[in-house]
């Protein structure tokens, strides 16, 4: 393992790596706990908790095949560090329209990326929400007692933490039948406290915040009207402040509830809208400023905080449009065919007016999922960790390769070549139990090669240098979309 140079390419390789859809495309097969082998390295006695990750782990079912990556069944990893070794178990979610489709035999729901089932009596006046399945497929949130599988626009399902066996869904106390509970909450690791949102679909969208409490009951909320029918994946924490980027990709919602188009495809990017920003004060929830600048899309922030001359300084991984949609339904279609890398980003802004001071690409090489250290999450952080593609790779035909490291101080990347055929997921942040100044950057690889998954952990620290752990999984894990540590 080495640090090499960033360098966004594209249509390089006439040779593309393809192993990525031998991962994505394959149905991932349930396990009880089991005792995980030590393929290399040792388990860091430092390293105790659980890593929970969540991704669609079913694209097909009775030969139809989904419409787009989003559609696929969730299904959830848990990987428990002890003294004694490590426990992996895998479980799908049990979900309404999983187990419907299971009776059924096929595909019988409308999802992000496939069209609502034909109208019945009455099924025309149901609001968008209701016509979309929820896989519970993006992200985790582990709390004391249960886990959380997440999902846009749906109530979260919740999970026994050791065996992951679903327990049925859930409203936090609060949540009508009408609110989402969205996938990208943030916690803030002093207070405990957990914020989230959830766009609801009207005449426009209302924007639903929440305040948490640590046990996840939801204690405070508001709506914001946003006036228009946008779609929001994400937003930050950043001091004493929430920060929300609206892009400009609007939803008709006609040809949804007329069952004629999926809401994927209902989707329209409008760059002439500009993207709004929103700032709330996250103790009154009450919106502080908003304003409108450039067009540009993202699906995630890396983090926020407020700078010493009081100004909001956040990451993302920002897109020039929206063709990202195309390259993520593509992916799900085994059949990649447009290029659409996003790339690190930092900006500045003046939290009073809420315009945009500053704006400057600090990574460009294609990447996504980028995160921090939980114990740093609306608070200044010098790293940012992230998925990235190989530097030449084909990004047109190819998947996320490496993961890297961004440094703040010195303006430099560390990137972590896997190996051909290697395809790791979002890194995963674990701080080390015995050395509060120490971390792990946990990761699942599938080797394209073996046919086979695998937690890698390195330390954080030396992202460069060789695993200090890893561990076999009893079968390939599908490549998802995000996770999440929970300490011991």
């Amino acid at each position: 393992m080495q640090a090499i140079d960033p360098v966004l390419r594209s249509n390089s390789d006439p040779a593309p790596n393809q192993a990525w859809k031998k991962a994505v495309g394959h149905t991932g097969v349930e396990f009880a706990p089991t005792p995980l082998k030590v393929v290399s390295g040792q388990v860091p006695s430092g390293l105790r908790g659980s890593l929970y990750r969540n991704g669609p782990a079913r694209l097909e079912r009775g030969g139809r095949r989904v419409g787009h990556w989003f559609d696929g069944d969730g299904a959830m990893l848990g990987v428990h560090f002890k003294d004694d070794g490590a426990t992996g178990v895998y479980r799908f979610v049990q979900t309404q329209s999983y187990l419907a489709d299971q009776r059924a035999r096929t595909l019988t729901c409308g999802s992000y990326g496939m069209v609502p089932p034909k109208p019945k009596l009455l099924s025309m006046l149901k609001p968008v929400r209701q016509l979309l399945k929820n896989p519970a497929s993006v992200s985790a949130l582990a709390l004391s007692d249960r886990v959380l599988a997440l999902w846009d626009q749906g109530h979260p399902y919740v999970l026994d933490p050791q065996t992951l066996e679903t327990r049925g869904q859930e409203t936090l106390g609060e949540l009508q039948e009408h609110q989402p509970y969205a996938a990208h909450y943030k916690r803030d690791w002093q207070t405990g406290e957990i914020y989230n949102f959830g766009l609801t679909y009207g005449m426009s969208a209302t924007l639903n915040v929440y305040r948490s409490n640590p046990t996840g009951r939801i204690e405070q909320q508001t709506a914001i009207d946003l006036g228009c029918l946008p779609i929001v994946h994400d937003f930050i924490i950043a001091g004493r402040y929430l920060v929300f980027f609206i892009c400009p990709v609007r939803l008709n919602p006609i040809p949804i509830v007329t069952h004629r188009k999926s809401f994927s495809d209902c989707l329209s990017w409008q760059p002439e809208l500009g993207t709004q920003i929103l700032i709330l004060d996250r103790e009154t929830l009450k919106v502080v400023s908003r304003s409108q600048t450039d067009p540009w899309y993202l699906w995630h922030f890396g983090n926020g905080y407020v700078d010493t001359d009081g100004s909001i300084v956040g990451d993302m991984v920002r897109y020039e449009d929206f063709k990202t949609n195309d390259y993520l339904k593509e992916v799900g279609l085994l059949d990649i065919k447009t290029a659409a890398p996003g790339t690190l980003w930092q900006f500045r802004i003046d939290p009073k007016s809420a315009k945009v001071m500053e704006m400057v690409e600090v990574l460009p090489l294609g990447g996504e999922f980028p995160v921090v250290s939980p114990h740093e999450v609306g608070q200044h952080s010098r790293y940012t960790y992230l998925s990235t593609f190989r530097p030449g790779a084909d990004i047109s035909r190819d998947l996320w390769g490496t993961i890297s490291r961004f440094d703040y101080r010195t303006g430099k990347a560390t990137i972590v070549e896997m190996g051909k055929n290697h395809y790791p997921t979002e890194p995963i942040y674990a701080p080390d139990a015995e050395n509060p100044d120490r971390g792990w950057i946990l990761t699942v690889v599938f080797d394209g090669d073996r046919n086979k998954s695998e937690v890698w952990v390195f330390d954080a620290e030396r992202l460069d240098g060789e695993p200090a752990c890893k561990l076999a999984l009893p079968g390939i894990i599908p490549i998802g979309y995000h996770g999440t540590w929970k300490p011991a």
